[in-house]
């Protein structure tokens, strides 16, 4: 089925495009906000939110935090195998695009919220925008990998974060409608580190000093689904010989339930924060411990030493320039790379300048 769009004369008195926005968890809310600003300066957006991500800890308080527009549509599609999640979600939005006859879909990351979005927009021949194109962790066993692979490859435009970017889709053959336009999250870091600076007091809350703890972060499926990673995890964790802040996420929480485990007391665990404040304690930690793709790069930017919990990473340049260090599922491993990480002398400017949003606002009608 082709959706066909209704030929109309646009007018000054009309927006120029409409744009469908597709979002469906934590750093999706987080890189839309400073983009949709930019949009709805000339666009009309329709914001769609999946519900990939339900809890309100993991999504309402992001839309109150950054100022994003409440979503047009909230399509409530959580939990589930990958594939059912997609075939839902997918089923949802093309009703959404019958409904709205947008110009393009504008599509963020690599989760299945991404997917199914791409999906819905490729079936219907709507033009498609992929912001953080390009990424490639080169390990196909990550069901990101194969999310960002198929975006790309349905995308008409594709906005990449750097250079590495723009030539890991060259290698594939893709490159039309590519541009280098620089990294959306380190807008929204710039805003949160702003907002963070007068209204966040969630070190004083929790009893941390600056440089004085470690901040751990883990959420990803292959980390919480698998017993011995998490247990690992956990144990490494709490071998480190300082404090441990661990903001702990719902799908970990209830794993640790599942499989068994225990939190060490040696670990403090906090509840799910909001961008604002977790982004304070970044820039306060001594170091950082995560398997988040996007905790990776803002450690990089707020100049704090990473300790990445995975096998592979889409981030390479963090590691390449010593920033950044993938550690697996082995505590005494874990203890150690916390124990010995450092500041690198150079910090070199790897995703461009601040504007992303603006130059993908200037881009989204090429």
């Amino acid at each position: 089925m082709t959706l066909t769009l209704p030929s109309l004369q646009r007018s000054h008195h009309l927006p120029a495009m409409r744009i469908v926005t597709i979002v469906g968890a934590r750093p999706q809310f987080i890189k839309a906000a400073p983009v949709s600003a930019e949009l709805r300066r000339v666009h009309e957006e329709v914001l769609v939110h999946t519900g990939q991500h339900f809890d309100p800890g993991m999504s309402d308080v992001f839309f109150d935090e950054l100022g994003i527009p409440a979503p047009d549509h909230h399509l409530g599609i959580s939990g589930g195998s990958h594939g059912a999640m997609v075939g839902r979600m997918l089923e949802r939005i093309e009703q959404v695009l019958i409904d709205t006859t947008p110009d393009l879909v504008l599509v963020y990351g690599d989760t299945n919220s991404t997917l199914a979005g791409a999906l819905a927009a490729a079936k219907l021949r709507v033009r498609l925008a992929h912001v953080e194109a390009g990424l490639r962790s080169f390990d196909r066993g990550m069901p990101e990998e194969i999310n960002r692979v198929l975006t790309d490859h349905a995308s008409h435009l594709l906005f990449c974060p750097g250079l590495n970017a723009v030539e890991n889709l060259a290698a594939e053959g893709i490159t039309k409608g590519v541009h280098d336009v620089g990294d959306v999250m380190l807008d929204a870091l710039r805003a949160a580190v702003a907002l963070g600076s007068r209204r966040s007091a969630v070190l004083e809350r929790n009893g941390l000093r600056e440089k004085g703890y470690v901040l751990a972060t883990i959420h990803r499926q292959e980390n919480t689904d698998d017993r011995v990673r998490l247990a690992a995890i956990l144990d490494g964790l709490a071998a480190v010989d300082e404090r441990v802040a661990l903001p702990l996420h719902p799908r970990t929480q209830a794993a640790i339930a599942r499989h068994g485990l225990r939190v060490s007391e040696r670990i403090q665990v906090l509840d799910p924060l909001g961008h604002v404040d977790m982004v304070s304690l970044e820039a306060a930690a001594r170091v950082i411990v995560t398997d988040s793709g996007g905790v990776q790069k803002e450690a990089y930017w707020l100049g704090v030493p990473c300790v990445t919990l995975r096998d592979a990473t889409e981030w390479v340049e963090t590691v390449t320039h010593g920033w950044n260090r993938l550690v697996g599922p082995d505590a005494m491993a874990i203890a150690h790379a916390v124990a010995t990480a450092q500041r690198p002398a150079r910090h070199p400017a790897l995703y461009g300048e601040p504007g992303a949003s603006a130059r993908i606002a200037a881009l989204v009608d090429s």
